[in-house]
């Protein structure tokens, strides 16, 4: 018989999400519509002391939609043809 810890364990790599600044905003303008603006996302990005982490987490997941780190998809896409 096997029992789930709830709430779950803290995952120590997602550690950073706490202090995100994203999680204390609309998350509707980090993952705009086709089209819309990334504008106010990435605004909140330049600010934000985890802006890093984000967008290493991004990376490394292949996260395909959404703001991530302050870039769009089309960006870190750009980023790891580079890499």
């Amino acid at each position: 018989m096997s029992f789930e810890v709830w709430p779950p364990p803290s995952d120590p790599e997602l550690a950073w999400q706490e202090r995100a600044l994203c999680a204390q905003t609309d998350p509707e303008s980090f993952f705009p519509e086709k089209g819309g603006s990334t504008r106010e996302a990435k605004r909140v990005c330049t600010t934000c002391e985890v802006r890093d982490d984000c967008l290493e987490y991004a990376l490394a997941h292949d996260e395909r939609f959404g703001i991530w780190g302050g870039l769009s998809e089309r960006e870190r896409r750009k980023l790891k043809k580079r890499a």
